[in-house]
């Protein structure tokens, strides 16, 4: 039997393993091995194996699936690889025998079909990869007879010797055989519990680990040394499926593979397309008649559904299915929901409040008020006329909603309700990691990504070729300099692309009111403002939808051509670079809103213009805050109906629409294969891939801001979060559940930077919440008017106060309105809203001495708004515990528990080693009493009688 020395052996090391390739017509028959590659022309899909959760041996269940493309030959042969891990004696002696067939043909050249030379790198890449993954203990099976045309399929199983080593590796902590009971409450918190488990029991979904346990048991890192303290009567269920696929990921991704362009693992290999998946199964499917029962359909039920809604989430069970990575995220979520309901009740009561007392407000009585006859300078140049402070009395009573004193309040209650959810998240984070024996879990250095690895070995080679050095090298700042330069200058020009839309857009609101104020209609001048407003902050809305993907992508962009090391600087970087141009893209035009917006207009004869011929915006006399309210509001809403909720039901259903038409047209080619079932891992692989958890929490983190940066300015923010966030969690988890593959358990114990930008952006909601207060509403304003100037004591007045005079007589040329009789009388003084001395003061339009007594108040308003609220943030941090007290205490229950267990194991040695040495001892005495020559002769008699084997 003659080899083709290209497939024979390995290139690597020389370890026993050759791949014979074999061009079969018929079936071939073969004895199947534990560490043999398969390839079988069978085209029975048994239902023994599960429709391909197993091995066709039905015993072997599949941990992960490796998916690669291949020319399939027009005559339906299928080529057939395997890999034989024997002794050499009996490796030699199969390889002299022709395996069983008709028509065996060994020669690559006479009967395969001609394929180009990247098929042939890749195949070869394929199966020193598999044959070096059956080296570390894996089993391989192939299947290239699927439904889905060219497209194989290699199965991989890990047998117990390979879970006990790599979960040794990992330090897995596992249950052992000792349980111990969880302390309880006593008393009168005990019957709190049971009154509370008693009314929420409606709410609690029906799963089993969602239920309260009284008993717990202790947790180790597995040993294999130590294989005695955990219960292993079940080894195939001692490995969750989560935790099977988390190995063999690990395995995959170390095992090198020395022909790919890369010496790393399968990401490599996914990089370069030799393989196009990996992915670990599904349980099985979760609808369906004769479905049986799995996790993944629990899920279905009891958590991916609209249906349930109402209910908590079973967050251990999405922690056994998904892994801790993703459990984490989303019981954040559902914490973040939960300390919404509070901030929602109170925001509703303010604004309640603001309706309540729309009628009692004094400023907007007097400001609706035509008897107070106020003529109000144009808005505009030469188009626009005189107009009724009366006709803004819509504008003025809605303010009122939000500019009350009730926002104070709220503002303050929000930047607590910050910290106080900081942390609980905490203390909720510190029980889930004992819960799921994650105390004391470091993460450990990941593995270099196949893109640094490349750099590197290009750094190398490079040097080796220039100075003859072959030592190991690694990234500096110098190689990755021109990248941070190209991350500097793309950051400053998309944040400087930002800067110019919304200056585009202030354009466009400053033309489009001129515009419209050139019609002749009353109600077409009178709705101007709210006309320009809505439709800007709809463009607004648009630009920021777009733009965030296009940031998105950018991001990932510049992260990659900086060669991060390893994923989780990859990861970080990113997260950094999308979250930064996202916060600016989304808040920027609500910035301008809030503190650039009127602040810089100038008065009636000695305007700001842009570009010489249009002025710049003014507020409305009731302030800028309403408008910065519609704006938050609509983007607020706008972004979390389009972008958060349709794109992602409606993006995922276009992708799967279309696998749907491309399969049925391969179907209509295929007859054959249509008629086959599909397997479980055909079907998986017809789902999206998992791509990171990063837009789920920006998307969130976004709205975070939202609900406190300018909470002082809409109050409705939290309740509209809210509502997003009861339909965000079951769209992600349906997501997940159903229309995506199978991500890979991830162990973490927090939630990573994405804390610490809460925190940031808590800090910064303390600031701009107090500068919104003090600058844009007119808060400040008032109590300076009422402890000040009032003469009654009263609001009366405060409207004239805060209104300067102007001579229509001192217009500059050209800039005086075209038809001075608009209203039906000469107008003679016009007033404007600003602090100056009136135009028969001496230093006329000049700033006057109340505009600097208030905005001594507003800063001072801000400096103490801002300590105040951070000192009581701080308390809050400092007399919440971090680590709940009964948490605390179990774990060190757990401590001393395992200290006695491995001190009873000790003494257990002991006492054995002591009755080992009694025995010894007798039978040397008895040695003696019955051979005196040999008591002369100890040291070779005693050697003899002690000669005798001992089983330790």
């Amino acid at each position: 039997m003659r080899v083709n020395k290209k497939y024979s052996c390995l290139p690597a090391e020389d370890k026993g393993i050759h791949i014979i390739n074999i061009r079969a017509i018929e079936d071939i028959g073969y004895d199947q091995h534990e560490s043999t590659l398969l390839n079988s022309l069978s085209k029975n899909p048994d239902a023994d194996c599960k429709y391909g959760l197993y091995f066709r041996d039905g015993k072997r269940k599949v941990d992960y699936i490796l998916v690669y493309h291949y020319k399939k030959s027009s005559a339906g042969k299928a080529l057939v690889r395997r890999a034989q891990h024997n002794d050499a004696s009996l490796r030699s002696t199969k390889q002299d025998q022709p395996l069983p067939g008709k028509g065996v043909q060994l020669e690559m050249g006479e009967s395969e079909p001609h394929m180009d030379y990247h098929e042939d790198d890749k195949r070869f890449r394929r199966e020193e990869y598999e044959g070096n993954l059956v080296e570390a203990g894996l089993e391989l099976e192939r299947d290239e007879d699927t439904k889905i045309h060219g497209i194989g399929f290699v199965k991989i199983h890990a047998p117990w010797n390979v879970l006990c080593r790599e979960a040794e590796f990992l330090k897995l902590k596992m249950p052992t055989k000792k349980m111990y009971q969880i302390n309880q409450t006593h008393g009168l918190l005990k019957k709190i519990n049971s009154v509370i488990q008693k009314i929420t029991e409606p709410i609690q979904p029906k799963v089993a680990e969602h239920k309260p346990q009284t008993v717990k048991r202790l947790s180790y890192p597995f040993s294999r040394e130590k294989q005695h303290l955990f219960d292993l009567s079940d080894k195939d269920s001692f490995f969750d499926s989560k935790t099977r696929s988390t190995i063999v990921y690990e395995i995959l991704k170390r095992t090198t593979c020395t022909k790919a362009k890369y010496s790393m693992g399968i990401t490599s290999l996914l990089a370069n397309g030799v393989y196009s998946a990996a992915y670990p199964l599904h349980d099985g499917d979760y609808e369906g008649e004769n479905v049986e029962p799995n996790d993944r359909k629990l899920l279905c039920e009891e958590w991916a559904s609209y249906g349930v809604f109402y209910k908590y989430q079973p967050i251990d069970l999405v922690r056994k299915y998904f892994g801790e990575k993703i459990g984490l995220y989303f019981a954040w979520l559902g914490v973040y929901t939960q300390m919404l309901i509070p901030a929602s009740i109170v925001g509703i009561i303010v604004f309640l409040y603001g309706c309540a007392t729309v009628d009692e407000n004094i400023p907007s009585m007097e400001m609706c008020d035509q008897r107070n006859n106020i003529t109000m300078c144009p808005l505009c140049d030469k188009t626009c006329s005189y107009w009724k402070m009366s006709s803004a009395c819509a504008t003025a009573r809605a303010s009122h909603l939000f500019d009350n004193p009730a926002t104070v309040f709220f503002s303050v209650f929000m930047a607590l309700w910050a910290a106080t959810f900081m942390e609980h998240w905490k203390r909720k984070q510190m029980r889930l990691n004992y819960r799921w024996d994650l105390t004391g879990f470091e993460e450990e250095e990941d593995h270099p990504r196949a893109e640094y690895e490349a750099k590197v070995l290009e750094k190398s080679l490079r040097k080796e070729h220039k100075h003859k050095e072959t030592d190991k090298e690694k990234l500096t700042w110098k190689d990755r300099f021109p990248a941070y330069l190209t991350n500097f200058v793309s950051i400053i020009f998309m944040v400087g692309l930002t800067f110019a839309i919304v200056f585009g857009v202030i354009i466009y609101r400053i033309s489009t009111a001129a515009a419209l104020a050139i019609s002749s209609t009353p109600s077409g001048r009178s709705s101007v403002r709210v006309t320009v407003t809505a439709t800007a902050v709809i463009i607004n809305l648009v630009v920021i939808i777009i733009l965030d993907e296009v940031y998105g992508c950018i991001a990932r962009w510049l992260t990659q051509i900086e060669v991060p090391k390893t994923d989780k600087n990859f990861e970080e970087r990113l997260i950094f670079k999308a979250f930064l141009l996202k916060f600016v893209n989304a808040y920027t035009p609500i910035f301008y809103v809030a503190f650039f917006k009127g602040r810089f207009v100038g008065r009636p004869g000695d305007y700001v213009y842009i570009f010489h011929s249009f002025r710049m915006e003014e507020c409305a006399p009731g302030g800028c805050l309403m408008e910065l309210c519609i704006q938050l509001s609509i983007i607020m809403l706008g972004k979390q109906l389009i972008q958060n909720n349709l794109f992602e039901i409606g993006i995922p259903k276009m992708k799967k629409f279309i696998r749907y038409l491309k399969l049925k047209r391969r179907r209509s080619l295929d007859h054959e294969e249509h008629m086959k079932k599909k397997q479980r891992y055909e079907v998986d692989y017809n789902l999206e891939p998992f791509a990171g958890l990063t837009p789920e929490y920006m998307e969130m983190i976004i709205q975070f801001g939202f609900v406190t940066l300018f909470v002082a300015s809409f109050p409705l923010a939290p309740l509209f979060a809210l509502l997003n966030n009861i339909i965000e969690i079951r769209l992600d988890a349906k997501k997940f559940v159903t229309e995506l593959r199978r991500p890979v358990a991830v162990r973490a114990k927090d939630i990573g930077i994405w804390y610490n930008i809460l925190r940031g952006i808590g800090k910064l909601a303390v600031i701009i919440n107090a500068f919104v207060i003090s600058f844009t509403s007119d808060f400040i304003p008032r109590l300076v008017y009422l402890y000040m100037y009032s003469e009654n004591g009263t609001m009366h007045g405060f409207v004239n106060h805060t209104l300067s005079s102007f001579n229509v007589s001192d217009f500059q040329a050209g800039t005086a309105p075209n038809d001075p009789l608009d209203l039906g009388y000469e107008v003679q003084i016009c007033r404007y809203k600003d602090y100056r001395e009136p135009p028969w003061s001496e230093n006329k339009y000049d700033i006057s001495k109340d505009f600097w007594a208030v905005l001594a108040a507003r800063l001072a308003f801000v400096i103490v708004f801002q300590n105040l609220v951070m000192f009581m943030s701080e308390f809050v941090d400092w007399i919440i515990p971090d680590i709940p007290k009964d948490i605390s205490q179990q774990i060190h229950k757990e401590k001393v528990l395992m200290v006695e267990v491995f001190m009873r194991e000790e003494q257990g040695k002991l006492q054995m080693l002591e009755t080992w040495k009694d025995k010894d001892k007798k039978k040397g005495e008895n040695c003696n009493n019955h051979s005196p020559r040999l008591s002369r002769s100890r040291s070779g008699s005693l050697s003899s009688c002690h000669s005798y084997p001992l089983d330790v």
